[in-house]
């Protein structure tokens, strides 16, 4: 059994030698970007298991170690890994837990803190929690190398660009599950690429960004175009299924095309609010001009995506980082950042400028800033924008399924009354 080893502050590091014995469990947000990072991750030399579990235990986990004023998220991530290790056939003694954390103000930031507190109050204290984060935390046994860095960036992409057009033709294939069983054949695709080397220089990319969109156009669709609902909001509550309750299967179910902006522009926020805050308060100009280089890198990922979509001329593409910069612009400052700060409302109003007028708020329990910038701008947006048909819909351990889709239900029936309204006023 691997030596349990503590750094000068007493907090307990994953060595190289847990690397070779220790299984990471990896919390689940967005299940197609994650199952490739999981299989990067393992191509490093690490052994990594998805956290899949889902049911009522994982908040029951949750809500035993976490305060119930604290964010869902929290509550959320900590409950699945403590299920997972209480009930998922692990051996505590051999693994070690996988988060990110971000740095910044919102109380994301302290998850590492609640988890290993959590660990401790159930008896779990020698488990290794690795933080994944840009120098914030270090591991002998863990390191976010630039080639690893690189890898991860070509992932998302990908995750990105699949849920893109998957969610522009899932509601309208002809053969159910069409569209899923291309989503699988893409990723095991991608994974044996990723296993020889492949996929992971930019004209690479490009290739398969148009080989995704040839195969997603290829699948037959029918019907006539849905109602299109957009999905914003928290970032882990808008994409993970275990914390929306399944929101864009509902809204599929009801109907509708859900309409999810990608990871891409979180990412690229993220890295540009480093900037904002030597714009702001001073600081590193070396620092400064890295992070420019880094965002650019990705910027033009993104760009290639966009350029890929837009080639396909069958798929709508999204703006650009810097489309949403110029949108925000009137609306709030760019030194609102904490949380999802002024990205969230600029997406709100691409999926309003580009005819997706109606979305979903996804707000977690105890997430202050989420509520300021996507609940707080809904009365300026409507003022800009009439016909935006935006809902806020709370999500926490109390709130029952049956409520939150009875929400979500009045605002597709008043989608619906709009766009009648809409094409009653064009026919004249």
């Amino acid at each position: 059994m691997a030596e349990l080893v503590y750094n000068e502050n007493g907090r307990l590091l994953f060595t190289k030698e847990m690397k070779e014995e220790y299984t990471i469990l990896m919390p689940q947000m967005l299940p197609v970007h994650f199952g490739m990072f999981r299989q990067l991750l393992q191509l490093e030399g690490y052994k990594v298991d998805q956290l899949n579990n889902d049911s009522r235990n994982v908040i029951d986990e949750g809500l035993k170690y976490v305060h119930n004023d604290t964010c869902y998220p929290a509550l959320l991530v900590i409950g699945q890994f403590m299920d997972a290790i209480k009930n998922g056939g692990y051996d505590p003694h051999k693994v070690a837990l996988f988060i990110t954390q971000t740095g910044g103000g919102c109380r994301a930031s302290n998850y590492i803190h609640l988890l290993r507190k959590a660990l401790e109050k159930a008896g779990m204290g020698y488990v290794p929690v690795i933080s994944v984060s840009f120098g914030l935390e270090r591991n002998p046994g863990f390191s976010l190398s630039l080639s690893l860095i690189r890898k991860l960036v070509y992932g998302m992409m990908y995750g990105d660009i699949i849920v893109n057009v998957a969610n522009q033709v899932r509601p309208y294939e002809v053969e159910a599950g069409s569209t899923d069983r291309m989503v699988q054949r893409w990723e095991s695709k991608l994974i044996d690429a990723f296993q020889h080397g492949k996929g992971m220089n930019r004209k690479q990319m490009r290739g398969f960004f148009d080989q995704i969109c040839a195969d997603f156009a290829s699948i037959p669709v029918a019907g006539e175009p849905k109602v299109r609902v957009g999905v914003v909001g928290e970032i882990y509550v808008k994409f993970s299924p275990l914390g929306n309750n399944n929101l864009e299967d509902f809204l599929l179910s009801e109907g509708a095309e859900p309409v999810v902006p990608g990871l891409v522009d979180f990412a690229i926020f993220k890295i540009y609010n480093r900037v904002t805050d030597i714009d702001l308060y001073g600081g590193n100009w070396i620092k400064k001009k890295g992070c420019q280089i880094f965002m650019k890198y990705i910027e033009n990922c993104q760009q290639d995506m966009i350029d890929a979509l837009k080639a396909s001329n069958r798929f709508r593409a999204p703006g650009s980082f810097q489309d949403l910069r110029r949108m925000i612009r009137g609306y709030l400052g760019e030194g609102n950042k904490m949380g999802e700060g002024w990205l969230l409302t600029a997406e709100m109003l691409e999926l309003i400028h580009t005819g997706t007028p109606n979305i979903v708020c996804t707000q977690p329990f105890g997430c202050l800033p989420n509520h300021i910038v996507g609940k707080g701008m809904m009365r300026k947006l409507k003022d800009d924008y009439p016909m935006s048909n935006v809902v806020a819909i709370d999500y926490d351990p109390g709130a029952t399924k049956i409520n939150q889709e009875n929400r979500i239900k009045l605002m597709l029936a008043n989608a619906k009354a709009l766009q009648q309204t809409a094409e009653a006023a064009a026919s004249h």
